[in-house]
């Protein structure tokens, strides 16, 4: 029994601290469940099963997968919160499929949401020690003793970053050393940047994009109403990414703000149901979940090659190639980063010294890659973004009557996601 995809939706992604600074990760994944339901013509007790994700987790909602549901679908309905890096939306709709497969769920929503202008600010441990002895203390002497040691160092906050804890490595660092490695130039990065925003200008233009998109009106006047990624810049070009710095080599370094996805804040969701329910209740399906993969590699080595490990193996379980597939949607959290597993799957050298294969996995023409832009343009909110990817994928190919897509996302950790959709 497969799982299908009914329908999705995802509010735009904002730049961090811009037009959903007032709403939180639960904010947004309400507003994309309920849209959801509308989408497909469902009521919320039509729901077996929730499965939300975030990554930078609010300390007041541990489980936001509940949190969400609570005032979405009746209180009776399960909510599990996941969470896989930049694939933790994904995460959710693979466990959302495996719930419809082995018959414990006919109708799952899945789907995560991102808060980056809420970021949870951490205090050091000296501080954070003598806070949990000062909630401890009986008396009014003893807690004046412990206040009286509070130090004006102890009082800074330790500033968020975003790196590796086993290598210390940002993202972005992480980037530069791909490219450095691949030889990846900075012309290359720029052009596939400047891609990126154009197609996904023209898609939502089109109405394509456009389509997806739950608005929001924003609390608490609700007067302003955001219908549109702000990252998209429709005025760019390769003389202006050119004339950006880079961020993390200033001397020798090709990665930039310009060729990098942003931090956003934003949420998306979708509606699985077992083929045969989807069928019995009138549904049109989007599409099937053929096969998905997950693969891992040292952080140490090139953090975001995941994709180059997973893809072999989700269209091996898909019984396909490389040849079969018609579109694909690659996470682009840096230009560096596509351009370098497109690089390894395309290479002999890598499926021999990697993957144990006789040659290379190959990928489509690059026209048939992103073909609405991707992260760079559209932006990244970490939970959100494989619930963007998956809906695009599955709508793109309803309207091209494209058979198979591949859905591939890297992640922080060494992780990979790699994901076959059929046309049902």
């Amino acid at each position: 029994m497969k799982a299908v995809l009914v329908a999705g939706t995802r509010t735009p992604f904002a730049r961090s601290g811009t037009q959903f600074r007032s709403l939180s990760a639960v904010d947004l994944g309400r507003l994309v469940v309920r849209d959801v339901l509308d989408r497909a013509g469902l009521r919320g007790d039509e729901i077996d099963h929730l499965v939300f994700g975030t990554v930078v987790h609010d300390p007041h909602a541990g489980n936001i997968a509940r949190e969400v549901g609570l005032t979405t679908l009746p209180k009776t309905v399960p909510a599990t919160t996941v969470s896989r890096a930049c694939a933790t939306s994904n995460q959710a709709i693979t466990d959302a499929a495996n719930l419809i497969e082995v018959g414990q769920a006919d109708t799952v929503i899945a789907g995560g949401a991102e808060s980056l202008s809420h970021i949870p600010i951490l205090v050091s441990e000296e501080l954070s020690e003598m806070l949990v002895r000062l909630s401890k203390a009986r008396s009014v002497g003893d807690r004046l003793k412990l206040i009286g040691g509070v130090r004006p160092r102890h009082l800074l906050p330790q500033a968020p970053e975003i790196a590796e804890p086993t290598t210390g490595e940002t993202m972005g660092e992480s980037a530069e050393r791909m490219a450095k490695a691949n030889g990846i130039s900075r012309e290359d990065q720029d052009a596939w940047a400047l891609r990126s925003h154009e197609r996904a200008a023209a898609g939502m233009d089109d109405g394509r994009l456009a389509d997806e998109l739950t608005r929001v009106y924003v609390p608490p006047t609700y007067d302003e109403v955001v219908a549109e990624d702000n990252g998209i810049r429709r005025d760019t070009s390769l003389e202006k990414l050119a004339g950006l710095r880079p961020v993390f080599d200033r001397r020798g370094g090709s990665v930039t703000a310009g060729n990098a996805s942003p931090l956003n804040d934003g949420a998306s969701a979708v509606i699985l149901m077992s083929e045969e329910k989807a069928r019995a209740d009138g549904h049109e399906p989007l599409g099937r979940i053929r096969s998905y993969a997950y693969a891992a590699l040292d952080p140490a080595e090139q953090l975001l090659q995941g994709p180059a490990f997973a893809a072999p193996i989700a269209l091996d379980r898909a019984g396909l190639s490389m040849q079969d597939i018609g579109l694909m949607e690659m996470h682009e959290a840096f230009a560096a980063q596509v351009l370098s597993n497109l690089q390894w799957l395309d290479s002999d050298h890598f499926a021999r010294e990697r993957l144990g294969r006789s040659r290379k996995i190959g990928h489509p023409d690059v026209d048939r890659i992103n073909v609405m832009g991707g992260s760079i343009a559209l932006g990244h909110p970490f939970g959100a973004t494989g619930g963007r990817v998956t809906m695009t994928l599955a709508n793109e190919m309803k309207r091209r009557d494209v058979e198979f897509g591949l859905i591939t996302v890297c992640a922080a950790g060494g992780l990979g996601l790699a994901m076959v959709v059929e046309r049902v």
